[in-house]
């Protein structure tokens, strides 16, 4: 096994973990809108999907920060 691929494993095996203790925390109590995109920025670095994904959470992040800043 090569260093690339040892490495995409072990930041698969991080992110996955990151990111599952985040669903987790939709149910439960926790800060689930901190750790969902700190475990998809961990997966984006090696997965285009990742990256994809936590580009489309930013965007929604935005558009409710922008909604609410004219609310006030």
């Amino acid at each position: 096994m090569n260093l690339k691929k040892l490495r995409q494993i072990i930041i698969a095996v991080i992110g996955f973990t990151v990111l599952t203790i985040g669903i987790i925390m939709i149910v439960f109590p926790g800060p689930a809108f901190i750790i969902i995109p700190i475990g998809l920025s961990i997966l984006a670095t090696e997965f285009v999907w990742a990256k994809k994904n936590l580009e489309k959470i930013k965007n929604k992040m935005k558009a409710a920060k922008d909604r609410f800043s004219e609310n006030k």
